[in-house]
């Protein structure tokens, strides 16, 4: 039995890694891996190892960086089955379609002023029909049930309560008369979040595979995170500005439409102008609205009196390219959400273009930007701000509310292995850049386990 960690491995990005039993050789997670276009471009179009060769493939979520090179490893050649839950399904079927969309969009733009330059043209990394195919080879797997995936290797998806759908995966494994059971996080969510259940604890676990994204750091309570959308939100009327709040489609956009829907129900903040401008955000409410049945309780409550979680008076899905464009000549106050969280594509960037450099505007990230991404960059003021390989000037003022993040932060994750019991004798960090995995990782030995490891990209070990 052996792992080798080829994504999100001292990065928080690009989630892959591979287990190999029995001569089956099974994938954990397919993402993509975002950042410096050049650097990403060539780790998503060249695979570490030879599709044909995977036998099949474990999804634990949606996000891209989890899911987005399935279309890849459909292409090379892969022709097993991907084990996701029924939600996840569903949500990869929009959103990978809208990945590959928004790719060839946006090579086509850059590719123009290329030509123009007498530079060598980019090619996208896939195409809408390696999307098609790629849908044909899921597997539903509900939550709770056991499925063999190869010879020896038997997973079970428990509630990750980090986006609809997303799984904690146990990992059963039996070789040569050796058995154990290896967990693999994936995106760990948070405990009291709205919309979506608590993370279910899993026990008897051998070795671990734990993300780290907020290894380091610790999130406000939600009660804080409402008091300062609640203030930028009602100064964003009084100055009949802009505010702009990048947001992933699936999850982050949901929790910022669900709070908004609290404060105007309560009366805490004016009623102005909500533009959800992302055509994938609304098929992804699409997709929230058909799996209630991975609401909590209090979601639950809002369903069955009737009531729609994400509407309120004065939200308007955009879907329209003329009306999207529209909102760029938009006078205040207005509020605009669009993807992709990390401003690294999509209609996000246009409506950047537009607010950037206007000293009256906001920009409100409410989720984690990766090393490289544009949204990292807008975040720490790095100078230049290029958009489209253009440089502009940021003047608009920028905030962040890490407090609706979906992944759990420090003291969460710990709980969570707290709670699982004392079995574990070797944990791998992933999914966390070495200034969060390192102390996180000195924080797990700290509850007694010995063997901790932080692995390289490419690395392989033995279970």
């Amino acid at each position: 039995m052996k792992i080798t960690f080829f994504g999100a491995a001292r990065e928080v990005t690009g989630s892959m890694h591979l287990i190999t039993i029995n001569g089956s050789r099974v994938l954990l997670d397919c993402g993509l891996c975002q950042g410096k276009r050049k650097k990403a471009f060539e780790r998503n179009r060249n695979l570490p190892f030879d599709a044909r060769s995977i036998d099949a493939c474990v999804l634990s979520h949606a996000h891209i960086d989890h899911s987005g090179n399935l279309p890849t490893l459909v292409n090379r050649g892969f022709s097993g089955r991907i084990f996701a839950t029924p939600a996840t399904e569903d949500l990869c079927d929009i959103m990978l379609r809208d990945s590959v969309y928004l790719q060839l969009r946006d090579v086509r733009y850059v590719n123009k002023k290329r030509k123009k330059q007498g530079k060598t043209l980019f090619e996208p990394l896939a195409l809408p029909e390696d999307v098609e195919r790629a849908m044909k080879h899921f597997e539903s797997v509900p939550y709770d049930t056991k499925r063999e995936v190869v010879p020896g290797l038997e997973i079970t998806f428990h509630d990750a309560g980090h986006i609809l759908g997303s799984a904690v995966t146990a990992i059963d494994l039996k070789e040569k008369g050796n058995s154990a059971r290896l967990l693999f996080t994936g995106d760990l969510g948070r405990k009291k979040m709205p919309i979506l259940r608590d993370p279910e604890v899993v026990h008897n676990v051998d070795y671990l595979i734990t993300e780290s994204t907020y290894g380091d750091r610790l999130h406000p309570p939600r009660e804080d995170v409402k008091g300062a959308l609640r203030e930028l939100v009602s100064e964003t009327a009084e100055r009949r500005s802009r505010l702009l709040i990048p947001a992933f489609s699936v999850g982050r956009t949901q929790q910022v439409v669900y709070f908004l829907r609290e404060l105007y129900a309560a009366g805490e903040i004016p009623h102005i102008p909500v533009f959800l401008d992302s055509p994938l955000s609304s098929r992804a409410t699409d997709v929230y609205e058909k799996h209630d049945e991975c609401y909590d309780a209090e979601a639950l409550r809002i369903v069955l009196e009737g009531d729609e979680p994400f509407t309120f008076r004065g939200l308007k899905y955009t879907a329209d390219v003329e009306d999207s464009k529209a909102l760029n000549h938009a006078e205040g106050p207005v509020i605009i959400i669009s993807a992709s969280g990390m401003c690294e594509g999509g209609r996000i960037l246009h409506h950047l273009l537009h607010i950037i450099e206007d000293a009256r505007n906001a920009i409100l990230f409410v989720g984690y930007q990766a090393e490289n991404t544009l949204g990292r960059r807008i975040v720490e003021h790095r100078k230049p701000i290029r958009i489209f390989g253009d440089e502009y000037r940021l003047r608009a003022k920028v905030y962040s509310i890490n407090g609706l993040s979906a992944h759990a932060d420090r003291n969460e994750l710990l709980d969570y292995f707290k709670q699982m019991g004392p079995k574990v004798s070797r944990c791998y960090v992933v999914h966390g850049e070495m200034d969060q995995a390192k102390p996180f990782s000195e924080a797990i030995r700290d509850l007694g386990v010995k063997d901790v490891q932080i692995p390289q990209r490419g690395q392989t070990v033995e279970l």
